[in-house]
């Protein structure tokens, strides 16, 4: 039984228009002309990458002011990545973020509860500032009651996780604990889940195969789920400790996407 509900990945991916675009077409060429500035953006993007390195602060080039023909081909120059989710913020704005195919730079826009934009803009980072505090901002110490009738091994796991919260730092290894190894009867899911409650974040990865993340209402608790083809748990865990690695970009991620852009801008920008 996983710890958070599973079968939301298409809500979370909802609502983005990124795709992966082809640039070869008269439409697209007709863009590029319109629209110069793009290709100045891009460069200082494959610029930023460039500098960037895993976990250290990321830079925002905000796009909420660029019309929408400079929009429309952004999406086409960057497309969509393996990385999409959606990120629940006070007042009900909604921030939903994606990678585009340069793992690194992702798209985040904001809109309110009336679906309408407050904020759009690209970010060079790791992961999306914007999931890191939404995460742990309004989250909770470990906090549970009495154990319920039949439940086996909940409560020193409940235990062993409130130890790993208070002994994390930044930066720091997270700790997996994997439910295929470690046996729970129902009654400790529910009251493992009611426990940990849900929190603001839920990501997927479509990477080798998929992976869905959620963040509980728990300080540095993530639920982490591995699928299959037929759409099946293969792996169950959760992680205590920072962003799960599954969903960020790597240290030599971001030198690799910015050769990328750098092509892209030369073949079609230039």
């Amino acid at each position: 039984m996983p710890v958070v509900p599973i079968g939301l990945d298409d809500v979370f991916s909802a609502g983005l228009s990124l795709r992966l675009g082809s640039l070869a077409n008269k439409e697209s060429e007709d863009l590029v002309r319109r629209c110069a500035g793009v290709g100045s953006l891009l460069l200082e993007l494959a610029e930023a990458l460039a500098l960037q390195k895993a976990e250290e602060q990321g830079r925002l080039f905000d796009i909420t002011d660029r019309t929408a023909d400079e929009r429309e081909l952004l999406d086409q120059a960057l497309g969509a990545g393996e990385v999409s989710g959606v990120v629940a913020l006070p007042d009900g704005v909604t921030a939903q973020i994606a990678e585009s195919t340069m793992a690194g730079l992702w798209r985040v826009r904001f809109s309110d509860a009336e679906d309408r934009l407050v904020g759009d803009y690209l970010e060079v980072s790791d992961i999306p500032e914007i999931v890191k505090r939404a995460a742990i901002v309004n989250a909770r110490d470990v906090s549970f009651g009495e154990a319920p009738e039949g439940a086996m091994n909940v409560m020193p796991l409940l235990a062993e996780i409130r130890a790993r919260v208070a002994a994390f730092t930044p930066g720091a290894k997270s700790h997996i604990v994997n439910f295929m190894l470690f046996p729970m009867a129902p009654e400790d899911m529910s009251f493992l889940q009611a426990s940990l409650g849900e929190g603001p974040v839920g990501l997927v990865s479509r990477g080798y195969g998929k992976c869905r993340i959620h963040a509980t209402a728990t300080r540095h608790v993530w639920s982490v789920q591995y699928f299959n083809a037929m759409d099946e748990i293969i792996l169950d865990t959760l992680e205590i400790g920072g962003v799960p690695v599954v969903a960020l970009a790597a240290t030599e991620d971001f030198h690799d996407s910015s050769e990328r852009l750098r092509e892209i801008h030369e073949a079609y920008f230039q």
